[in-house]
């Protein structure tokens, strides 16, 4: 009782309360060397795969560009969350200044914005060179993947202006207590006091756009795929090609079905426990196993990978 009395008048002004990932701390305890440990592997793996594509001009191809820009927005991604839950796990309940929430929470949609539109982007790459290789590389031209790219960038940066515009100009009633470990859509609409129905609008709209958008991009481009490595003569080909799309498609759909769960919701939806271990997937588990998956298991990355370990 005073723990949430505590609480409450802490929250009194316009500024939040992040109750974290845990409440227990012997729980936090445990975790935070746990989510650390994730954290700096997360980003060691996506700098190596950046210094590899950087350094090795046989790395210099669409798909590489793209995981290059991948792995750029995976190191900026889990820096936006992850400070604010090690925060959490180490002190438990944290104040967070209105204008800092605000800004984690604009540096999020645009990078969450971002991913979605760019996984579309890669998926479009490798239905390209499968499906019509003869003609790749005039389809995949520099200046098409650059134009790919930015419009992935700008995209995100767009709806994120728009939504966090709308969520800062909300009116809070407080307690700002939000049951999360970051600063996220749903539990800051849960708190407002006045009538959302523009920003309602604004999230459907956006969902339709960055999120239902790149998703149904993303599913034909691999549907055609499908479609393709079935004709081909060799059976090797097939297990390769398959093996190749299928964990591509793990980890995106992974990913595509968390989020489209967590944003396309009612906004009065409770924030619950189960909400922030979903959150866990697509803000930590994904960004760790995306370098994995798209490029270390690659066998020109291992090549690459290889020669920079052992010259000689």
């Amino acid at each position: 009782m005073e723990k949430s009395l505590e609480l409450a008048n802490m929250s009194s002004g316009p500024d939040f309360i992040l109750l974290g990932l845990s409440a227990r701390q012997g729980g936090r305890g445990g975790l935070f060397p746990v989510f650390l440990t994730l954290y700096l592997l997360t980003l060691l793996e996506n700098m190596l795969i950046i210094y590899l594509i950087c350094s090795h001009s046989e790395l210099h191809k669409p798909m590489y560009f793209f995981l290059g820009n991948l792995s750029c927005l995976e190191m900026c991604y889990v820096s936006v969350t992850m400070p604010s839950l090690l925060a959490g796990l180490w002190t438990g309940p944290c104040h967070v200044p209105f204008t800092a929430c605000m800004t984690q929470l604009f540096c999020f949609i645009s990078l969450i914005g971002t991913k979605c539109t760019l996984l579309a982007s890669m998926a479009y790459d490798r239905y390209v060179a499968i499906c019509h290789p003869l003609h790749y590389p005039l389809l995949m031209r520099p200046k098409v993947c650059l134009s790919l790219a930015m419009t992935s960038w700008l995209g995100g940066l767009v709806v994120s202006v728009v939504k966090t515009t709308c969520i800062a100009s909300l009116s809070y009633c407080g307690p700002n207590i939000l049951n999360h470990f970051f600063c996220d859509v749903s539990p800051l609409l849960n708190l407002s006091c006045n009538p959302v129905a523009l920003t309602d609008l604004v999230d459907f709209v956006s969902a339709i756009v960055i999120f239902w958008g790149p998703l149904l991009v993303a599913l034909a481009s691999y549907v055609a795929i499908g479609r393709a490595v079935l004709h081909m003569p060799s059976a090797t080909a097939h297990c390769k090609a398959f093996s190749t799309c299928a964990s591509h498609l793990v980890v995106m759909g992974v990913f595509y079905s968390v989020v489209l769960f967590m944003y396309s919701r009612p906004r009065h939806m409770a924030s619950t426990d189960l909400n922030k271990m979903l959150s866990v997937i697509y803000t930590v588990a994904t960004p760790m196993c995306s370098p994995i998956v798209y490029c270390l298991r690659n066998r020109e990355v291992q090549a690459v990978l290889q020669k920079t370990l052992h010259p000689r």
